[in-house]
């Protein structure tokens, strides 16, 4: 008899809890305009890509020009894109990027262009940035089928196509993460790793500057910090672990770096070099063509015309950071990206049967998962065999 008792009583609990449970659960939107939830395109060969990339693009106020034209660079439509366009910036901004993906065609028929419906405010050196990309990654999670999360903002912009880039990733192993780190932190021990700062951001809609307290901490002991390049490409194993963790590490460093100048310099490298399950995937690249200024090198600075061969020259997939509608943008889209204003970037996808090549703007259906990979490829895979071979990958590898 008990047994039935309990029996009765669980199916009721079971029952009552999927009824409260999913409704919940799938009425909760992540983007501000209702995506497309399949792809509506009839490819009769079922192709599909051997990667793909799910990319968060963040944008500050004024960046719209620079967000419509590094999406338009960026986008395939075998890709996840989520963009972040700051809490700060205005209004009609927010409403501008809302109508720019909803009412483009491509966009709406592919329906793998996102946007953060409730965004956070981001606050210079401090967390909120590293929320954002946590943010990022567990809606990208949720809601798409990606091998890479790639972060960028409104003034990074590609040096390859995405054909090139999917080419290139296909022969690598799916659990790679590109994360430049170091343990020789230097004056950032005493910059970074001691002081102690409160972002108003966390709790405020009105942006300030970081607080700093007066008293410094110790350095920890339980973990060893790392610190490097904000701009990462992570794995879809190690961007899981990150947010559903299944030990308390993620948790605790995120904790710890709530508190940590410019913590999305230190919180990954300090994460992965950490962690005894994804230490030995790291390679200690961030695949960005960056020039800072003088030392100790905390501004990059904007690249220009001078800059184009020594960026071509780097085998590197994106670079940072361009001014607004930079000439070297155009040069970089007439040469290397095959790209004219306004439209995508060259690729197979929108490749028309027996015509010449040229600049792409509609999708052709029945090219979805068709590659037509070029110079760039070659490049990128050259600086991939190189940084992830033996001899370099172990040896650069969370070293103390």
């Amino acid at each position: 008899m008990g047994i039935k008792v309990f029996m009765v009583s669980f199916m009721f609990t079971t029952i009552l809890l999927s009824v409260l449970y999913l409704p919940t659960k799938l009425s909760i939107p992540i983007t501000r305009f209702n995506p497309m939830a399949t792809l509506n395109i009839v490819h009769p060969s079922n192709r599909t890509y051997p990667v793909t990339f799910a990319y968060l693009i963040s944008a500050s106020k004024g960046d719209i020009i620079k967000l419509k034209r590094t999406l338009h660079a960026l986008y395939h439509p075998g890709n996840q894109y989520l963009i972040h366009l700051d809490y700060e910036a205005p209004a009609s901004e927010h409403k501008q990027i809302a109508e720019f993906v909803s009412n483009h065609p491509v966009f709406s028929l592919v329906g793998n262009v996102y946007i953060v419906g409730k965004p956070n405010l981001v606050t210079y050196r401090g967390p909120t940035m590293l929320a954002t990309t946590l943010h990022a990654m567990s809606m990208l999670l949720r809601c798409c089928k990606w091998d890479w999360f790639i972060n960028l903002s409104a003034s990074d912009y590609p040096l390859v196509t995405q054909d090139d880039l999917i080419h290139a990733f296909s022969g690598l192993p799916k659990d790679l993460n590109f994360i430049q780190h170091s343990s020789q932190l230097g004056w950032k021990l005493n910059k970074r790793g001691k002081p102690i700062i409160i972002d108003p951001g966390l709790y405020s809609r009105n942006k300030s500057e970081i607080w700093w307290v007066i008293k410094q901490r110790t350095l920890p002991t339980a973990f060893k910090l790392y610190s490097g390049s904000a701009w990462t490409v992570i794995s879809r194993s190690f961007a899981e672990y990150s947010i559903v963790g299944w030990d308390n590490l993620p948790r605790t460093l995120l904790l710890y770096y709530t508190n940590f100048v410019s913590s999305p310099e230190g919180y990954f490298q300090t994460l992965i070099c950490n962690s005894v399950d994804y230490k030995n995937t790291t390679v200690n690249h961030d695949l960005h063509y960056i020039t800072w200024d003088t030392p100790p090198k905390q501004h990059p600075r904007s690249l220009g015309l001078k800059d184009y061969r020594r960026m071509v020259q780097s085998s590197r997939p994106f670079a940072r950071k361009f001014k607004r509608n930079d000439p070297v943008l155009d040069k970089i889209d007439r040469e290397l990206l095959k790209r004219r204003h306004g439209k995508f970037t060259y690729g197979g996808w929108c490749a028309e049967n027996g015509k010449k090549q040229r600049a792409c703007s509609s999708l052709q259906g029945e090219n979805y998962g068709v590659l037509k990979p070029g110079a760039g490829s070659r490049r990128l895979k050259s600086l991939l065999t190189k940084i992830a071979s033996a001899r370099s990958f172990g040896k650069r590898q969370c070293r103390p």
